[in-house]
């Protein structure tokens, strides 16, 4: 079927994909693990239900997405490099007349594909599914989503009620051991026990649910000396439901918006609002800065991939991690300082990217087009000499250590 695509191009695209997507996986599911624990305490702490946790992981996955793409774009082509380097194979590729850019052909048509796929992510989807986390959390806080009452307290409902549940089964949809006080239009005190019970919802008012009781007791206060007892087989105990406000419209803050709405705003001259022009404007650019920075990749990923000659470090697998993420902190806070009016928004994000861009071009053309030149050949050299201190240092306490022993 592939027999077209040049044998060459479809070994370097095996020897790209494996680690890409691996490392795409793993950086996706550390970030999705990490947010987990916490939205799983505060859902708990809410009192809510537990499939929420998993609609709002999913709304933050586009957000995770457009951090993993590019790293895992990085390493993948770095690990393929730096395997055809240290097994030879890549002296035998130039050798035969295959440069540099023909051998990066296929590591930028991946490229294209994941840029385009990261512009749908920030300008639209990641917009769109942080709002939608937002209104979760939202309704989570007012009980929009049908908070569970917590089970083994008191909760107040309406202003009207108490209510406690000992045990709470089926997720939610048994209940053990009820107690309810309510206090009626007459003023009366209702205080209600029963074995079992279960919430029903009602189709003639939204705003109110049944609490169904099964095998309990009713205890009317009066007012006088005696009060009424009354048990029952079943009994339906009407609950209001608190009033919950609509939760606010899309585009509270400008990572909310999406591509036609932040051009829109931060390019309207007409708009009297400087700040939102600003922010718009900081926000635009910090998008599209990290979508272009990914065509930088294949070009670090060579430079810091393959190791100088005789050398297995794995130095430039650390820094081009470190770099990746720097540079992502320093357009976060360029574009802090330009959402503030500061700076000038398109210099402060596309200054550093011009520095990064040059700097990445200076360690490829060290490593393209200088015979027997190295992006970090003397930094591999100074962490080899450090690396070596260490291990001497650590053998003679181990000997000195040894020799105390032998003595004792």
């Amino acid at each position: 079927m592939f027999n077209f695509i040049p044998s060459i191009d479809r070994y370097i695209f095996k020897l790209v994909i494996v680690p890409m997507l691996g490392v795409f996986t793993i950086a996706a599911s550390l970030l999705v693990l990490d947010k987990m624990l916490r939205l799983l305490d505060f859902v708990a702490v809410e009192g809510g239900p537990i499939g929420v946790v998993f609609k709002m992981l999913a709304t933050l996955l586009p957000e995770y997405a457009s951090l993993a793409i590019p790293l895992g774009l990085l390493l993948g082509i770095l690990l393929a490099f730096r395997k055809l380097a240290t097994s030879s194979e890549l002296d035998v590729l130039r050798a035969v007349g295959l440069s540099y850019g023909r051998l990066l052909r296929v590591p930028y048509i991946i490229t294209a594909v994941l840029m385009a796929a990261n512009v749908a992510l920030v300008f639209y989807i990641q917009p769109v599914a942080r709002y939608t986390y937002e209104q979760l959390e939202y309704e989570l806080r007012s009980g929009a989503l049908g908070a569970s009452i917590k089970v083994g307290e008191f909760t107040t409902l309406a202003d009207r009620m108490a209510l406690r549940i000992e045990q709470s089964e089926d997720d939610g949809r048994q209940l053990k051991g009820i107690f309810a006080r309510v206090a009626n239009d007459k003023g009366q005190v209702l205080s209600i026990s029963a074995r079992e019970g279960s919430f029903l919802a009602t189709s003639d008012s939204p705003d109110t649910i049944i609490l169904r009781l099964t095998d309990g007791t009713i205890v009317q206060d009066t007012g006088s000396e005696t009060a009424r007892v009354l048990t029952f087989s079943r009994h339906d105990l009407p609950i209001d439901l608190p009033q919950i406000e609509k939760f606010r419209a899309r585009g509270d803050a400008e990572r909310e918006y999406i591509l036609p709405e932040l051009l829109r705003m931060g390019w309207d001259s007409s708009s009297g609002d400087a700040a939102k022009r600003d922010a718009s404007q900081a926000s635009f650019n910090f998008r599209l800065v990290e979508v272009v920075m990914m065509a930088l990749m294949p070009l670090l990923a060579v430079a810091l991939g393959i190791p100088s000659k005789r050398s297995t470090s794995s130095l430039g697998v650390f820094l081009s991690i470190v770099m990746v993420v720097a540079y992502h902190k320093v357009n976060q806070y360029a574009e802090d300082i330009a959402t503030l009016g500061r700076f000038d928004p398109t210099l402060a994000l596309w200054l550093p990217f011009l520095l990064f861009a040059a700097l990445i071009g200076w360690m490829f053309w060290r490593v393209a087009f200088v015979p027997g030149g190295h992006a970090i050949g003397a930094l591999e050299s100074w962490f080899g000499k450090m690396g070596k201190r260490l291990a001497k240092l650590f053998r003679r306490r181990r000997l000195d250590v040894g020799t105390v022993d032998s003595e004792a």
